[in-house]
């Protein structure tokens, strides 16, 4: 299956919330969830939409998921049947799966405005874990693991600006970052509550489990 071509911009004002697909942009006026808060090929803000079915909510909300991480349909089914082998609640545990891929880690520690660019920073091998390179955006990090941005990179002077503005109010619980900002330690496994965005999982449960 392709992956989705559509513009960032327009994915988010379908899900009606900043989904921070476009890095900067998405911080600023311009964002169109701002300029324009209501789904694209809706006339206006106040035109009536036709009601969406339980299937379309459950096809929705499954979408958004695929949208947040930037990830294919085969993918996020495949994180599915694993989170169903696990031991507890399926919705919690495929949570987890995605919020500890490696470049949704690098995203959170805000060493990349937009998970894409991190993606982009893992693959062309800008990430360290444990001091040793990795380069593949769904590796999995455990608690205990210290991700850090690789020496080359962080000469880089839009790197060193990203640094400059790391809040660490901003970091996850589940994620620790160290005072200079060039690196983070998996502290504790995330839940639904960690991952700044409402999204019910147990829908995507039901969707998956027809």
């Amino acid at each position: 299956m392709a992956r989705n071509l559509d513009p960032k911009c327009k994915r988010c004002r379908r899900e009606g919330e900043k989904l921070f697909l476009k890095g900067e942009r998405c911080f600023t006026q311009k964002c169109a969830v701002v300029k324009r808060n209501y789904p694209p090929g809706q006339a206006g803000p106040n035109q009536t939409r036709n009601k969406v079915s339980e299937f379309g909510i459950q096809l929705r909300e499954k979408q958004k998921a695929k949208k947040l991480y930037g990830i294919l349909e085969k993918p996020l089914r495949n994180y599915f049947r694993e989170a169903n082998k696990q031991k507890g609640a399926t919705g919690e545990t495929l949570i987890r799966l995605l919020e500890m891929r490696l470049d949704n880690a690098v995203f959170r520690l805000s060493f990349a405005k937009s998970r894409s660019l991190a993606r982009q920073m893992v693959s062309h091998g800008h990430i360290l874990v444990n001091s040793k390179r990795v380069s593949i955006p769904s590796y999995q990090v455990k608690v205990g693991d210290v991700v850090e941005v690789g020496e080359g990179a962080r000469k880089k002077k839009g790197f060193a600006n990203l640094v400059e503005e790391i809040s660490k109010e901003e970091i996850p619980k589940w994620l620790e970052i160290d005072s200079k900002g060039a690196k983070g330690t998996v502290i504790r496994e995330p839940v639904t509550d960690d991952i700044g965005h409402k999204i019910n999982t147990s829908i995507i449960v039901e969707y998956y489990s027809r």
